[in-house]
């Protein structure tokens, strides 16, 4: 019997509606390079989510977005703050230190920053012997499946604007962030709330795909210069624009966060009614239950997952991922076979 997989949230291809919109404007003729009428589509119906206007850029992948406006937005001085979980620092093999700029981590519990940890970069940064910290990066949801609540990012952005820093935020698994049971922000006030951030579609039933959002317009100049140097500059942009029309003219982005969230929770209950307890508190898609080294390996026969952390002789924390696709069935088995 084949495994059944909960690494990650990118196992399957891409939602039937995306495949299909895909299959019916597939001879359609249109403009090249993001000037094509679907792409002009999806970044209205962004827009009007976000109840303001934006300056919208549709790349392929969440290490390119990253990238993008982290070496765009930044003067060769300056750094960047996250969290020593956080994606920049961590899986993206150094891209952000390629393009000439620090990485500052700071050490978590929970994979979020605070304006109090925030500062102690700036405390041990004063001087121009050093770089200098400009922008804070976060992700929502983190590494480790927490979410901001509303008050956490508006402390965080008016501490950011007070002391001359940028905030940006990872939106690879937004969806799951915003359909979270605790969740109390929405798109909107994401919008409100930083000066960049990017909508994750790869995580979220697309073939591919991520939209970066500019809401400093002070950082918007000349956007598409850097997207093209960068190799980020889509000939079929089209490809991209299809996709977050059929994400966004209806409800699709959150129905499929929510789904992934619904199996999520599903899980969760599960592994506490059999008396397991969890790494970091489940908010998301991503759990971390601490389980003995005999039931990982009785788990692994039958389904794929990360061994996260080495708790002790008896036990790990193994990394669970649900997805948009995550069949309730497979996620009753996994259940089933806990003991």
């Amino acid at each position: 019997m084949e495994t059944y997989s909960f690494k990650n949230d990118y196992s399957e291809g891409a939602h039937p509606q995306i495949l299909q919109a895909l299959v019916d404007h597939n001879l359609q003729q249109e403009s090249g390079y993001g000037y094509d009428s679907f792409t002009t589509t999806a970044k209205e119906l962004i827009q009007q989510k976000l109840q303001r206007e934006a300056d919208i850029h549709f790349v392929v992948g969440g290490t390119q977005a990253n990238l993008l406006v982290i070496s765009s937005f930044l003067r060769p001085h300056q750094s960047v703050i996250a969290a020593d979980s956080g994606h920049i620092a961590v899986h993206e093999t150094g891209a952000i230190e390629a393009t000439g700029h620090k990485v500052n981590t700071v050490v978590t519990t929970d994979g979020k920053l605070t304006p109090a940890l925030i500062q102690t970069v700036l405390d041990s940064h004063n001087d121009e012997h050093m770089v200098q910290p400009k922008m804070v990066y976060i992700s929502n949801s983190t590494e480790v499946g927490s979410i901001y609540l509303r008050q956490e990012l508006e402390d965080l952005y008016t501490f950011c604007q007070k002391n001359h820093l940028l905030l940006f935020i990872d939106g690879a698994r937004l969806s799951s962030a915003l359909t979270a049971k605790k969740n109390d922000v929405t798109l909107a006030d994401i919008a409100n709330l930083c000066d960049a951030f990017y909508i994750g579609g790869t995580k979220n039933g697309l073939l591919l795909g991520e939209a970066i959002v500019i809401l400093n317009k002070d950082y918007a100049t000349d956007f598409k210069y850097f997207i093209k140097q960068k190799g980020a500059m889509l000939a079929k942009g089209r490809v991209l624009g299809i996709q977050f029309t059929e994400l966004f003219k209806a409800d699709l982005f959150f129905d499929l966060g929510q789904h992934a969230n619904t199996m999520a929770e599903r899980l969760t209950n599960g592994l506490q009614a059999k008396g397991y307890s969890f790494l970091t508190d489940p908010s998301s898609n991503q759990l971390f239950p601490i389980l003995p080294h005999a039931v990982i390996e009785r788990l692994a026969h039958d389904f794929d997952f990360f061994v996260w952390q080495k708790i002790d002789e008896q036990y790990s924390a193994i990394r669970l991922v649900t997805s948009w696709a995550t069949a309730e069935e497979k996620v009753n088995a996994f259940i089933e076979q806990l003991f």
